[in-house]
């Protein structure tokens, strides 16, 4: 008889256990269709949008959790399972723990990955570009060991000595990386402020210029118009000046002195160069399209200097324009008939017949 009703025990229970398994299987077996369907409405709906990757990174921990979760129900049923009861318990917490850990580390490497390849491209700065992978990799690391200690205080390990250990591990690793960390830093301070783009033209102070190729998080990198490239730390570019030939605006002034003989109509000279200025504005596509400006600024010792005032539309242009304004000056002055004198000195003699030394009179002599 006692036998008998221990085996009707065992019976029931395996009953029992079985349909609690069997039941949580289907469950979960039906949250999968559901959230599939979802899944796959949400993508017509919202072909680029956060909540179908979401409900695609939540299924599988979901169907998963409920599977583990009818695996401890069933065994919990079960009698013989007493002496590892204990033992049953901690392995169905630490399986809740990494799940759960899995699945936060998941849905945010989603979010992130989500943010930039729909947002950051929209964005006008570089710091979501360049910080966000690096964030994602520190979340995921970050998300991964909150877990682990978590797990491990659940079996009873003391992670208090660990965590001794590891912030005086933290503190050896940031006085030896103090330059990187440095760098690291300046990196997040140039990419947030957005002065510096990819193809801007720089000019540091007392340092290299050139062309931006590459804003990293230690180093930026441009190219000089030697076409060499120059790495500069960003620790350096944060604390010196930085001249950006490209902001606010990538127009150039472009200005061009000249001067012309005492003995030209000044006013002659001013209409054959805005003439000039003006056929180049016209004629060449790296000239901008502003009012072109003209002013004599000085008597020189042989000229009356003058000078002429227009934009390129960059820095590349800004070579191209002026070389276009000296070639078509000089060429205008010649047809014209204007001159630009050399270095001059005029001596002056006395008259045949007047009484002197013969000493030379007139203004100092001039030089070039």
């Amino acid at each position: 008889m006692l036998f008998d009703s221990i085996a009707g025990d065992l019976f029931r229970q395996s009953i029992w256990a079985t349909g609690l398994l069997v039941g949580l299987l289907a469950a979960a077996f039906v949250i999968d269709l559901v959230l599939s369907a979802v899944e796959r409405r949400l993508n017509r709906r919202f072909p680029d949008g956060l909540a179908p990757q979401l409900v695609r990174g939540v299924r599988r921990p979901l169907v998963l959790f409920v599977v583990i979760l009818g695996l401890y129900l069933a065994l919990l049923a079960l009698s013989a399972q007493e002496p590892w009861r204990g033992s049953i318990m901690n392995a169905f917490n630490i399986a809740m723990i990494l799940l759960v850990g899995r699945t936060i580390a998941s849905l945010s490497t989603t979010g992130i990955n989500w943010y930039i390849r729909v947002v950051a491209p929209l964005t006008a700065t570089l710091v979501d570009d360049k910080m966000l992978p690096t964030l994602r990799r520190v979340v995921t690391v970050t998300v991964y060991a909150i877990t682990l200690l978590i797990a491990l205080d659940t079996l009873g390990v003391s992670i208090s000595p660990l965590l001794g250990g590891l912030g005086i591990g933290g503190l050896a690793v940031a006085l030896a990386m103090q330059p990187t960390l440095g760098n690291f830093f300046a990196g997040t301070y140039i990419l947030s402020d957005g002065a510096i783009h990819i193809g801007d033209y720089i000019e540091l102070h007392n340092g290299p210029s050139g062309y931006v190729s590459e804003v990293g998080w230690r180093s930026t990198k441009i190219r000089t118009w030697l076409n060499n490239l120059v790495i500069i730390p960003n620790s350096v570019l944060a604390d010196t000046i930085v001249i950006n030939t490209r902001a606010p605006d990538p127009t150039v002034n472009v200005m061009v002195t000249c001067g012309v003989s005492y003995a030209s109509d000044l006013t002659e000279v001013e209409r054959v160069v805005m003439e000039v200025t003006q056929q180049i504005l016209d004629d060449c596509p790296h000239a901008a399209p502003d009012e072109p400006w003209f002013g004599y600024d000085g008597f020189g010792d042989s000229n009356v200097n003058f000078w002429i005032f227009v934009k390129a539309r960059d820095r590349l242009g800004s070579f191209v324009v002026t070389n276009e304004l000296i070639k078509r000056i000089h060429a205008r002055f010649a047809q014209e008939g204007i001159e630009i004198n050399y270095p001059v000195r005029k001596l002056v003699y006395p008259e045949e017949g007047q009484v002197g030394t013969g000493e030379v009179k007139g203004p100092p002599a001039s030089r070039a």
